[in-house]
């Protein structure tokens, strides 16, 4: 009888016994993957930078549901504070499995009005922050022969967009470092892989004009938008067992826009 309970476990909760860290999990897509990860029975450390509010509501919704949870404040683009975050981290729960790097900014522009800093500012945190958390959580993947990367790329990074510029060369910059880090790990039982969303309901993209979100489904073969539940179905995917020989793909949850 306890055979079968266990059995059942593993498959309504694949992910029970696992840790993961998911950056900028307070709202969108970060938020509905630390949920989706939670509830397939991962501890999950849900980071946050400007949030706090909105993290503590998904720890707390995740207690509600009888998971393991705890708030992480870190701005992703700081190297030594992410470090701080990696060993607070293995130190609470004793190991780290999944990764899911999900921060990002947005600072639009057209390239001749683009500042300095509108473009440093959004490489630093879209970019150079999935680095500083790759860098730091590997060492204790390396030590398990083990672990689960997932980066959180765009289509963006693929097409292009214009007034993005810096957004995109990020994106695009997180592809390649998905690869690269995939091929290097690879033999170490670590798999490295990135989901690339393209048009989904959040409040970033709630700010658009009637106008503009009447464009952007306009090139989206199935008609409307992802929702953010979409993507995280993917990332819990690809944090699991089913994907063990996966490893250093960029898969679109688009619609078909980016075919």
């Amino acid at each position: 009888m306890m055979e079968g309970t266990e059995r059942n476990n593993e498959a309504v909760r694949p992910l029970l016994g696992k840790t993961a860290l998911v950056t900028g999990a307070g709202r969108g897509i970060g938020r509905a993957v630390a949920l989706t990860l939670a509830s397939q029975g991962a501890a999950v450390a849900v980071n946050y930078n400007g949030s706090e509010a909105q993290a503590r509501e998904v720890v707390a919704q995740i207690e509600s549901m009888g998971g393991q949870a705890q708030a992480v404040c870190c701005d992703v683009s700081d190297f030594a504070a992410c470090g701080k975050m990696a060993e607070e981290i293995a130190a609470r729960y004793g190991h780290v499995d999944i990764l899911v790097n999900n921060a990002g900014v947005t600072r639009d522009n057209l390239i001749l009005r683009m500042t300095e800093e509108e473009y440093d500012r959004v490489l630093e945190i879209n970019l150079k922050g999935a680095f500083n958390t790759i860098r730091h959580l590997s060492r204790y993947f390396l030590k398990q022969r083990s672990g689960k990367v997932i980066n959180i790329t765009s289509v963006s990074g693929i097409m292009g967009n214009g007034g993005q510029a810096n957004y995109a060369a990020s994106k695009a910059g997180l592809i390649g470092l998905t690869k690269s880090v995939a091929r290097e790990l690879a033999g170490k039982g670590i798999s490295v892989n990135a989901v690339a969303p393209g048009f989904i309901d959040t409040d970033m993209t709630g700010k658009l004009s009637d106008s503009a979100r009447g464009k952007l489904l306009e090139r989206i073969p199935m008609g409307h938008a992802g929702a953010a539940e979409d993507v995280a179905r993917l990332v819990a995917f690809l944090a699991g067992a089913g994907s063990d020989y996966i490893t250093g793909q960029v898969i679109c949850v688009d619609g078909g826009m980016c075919m």
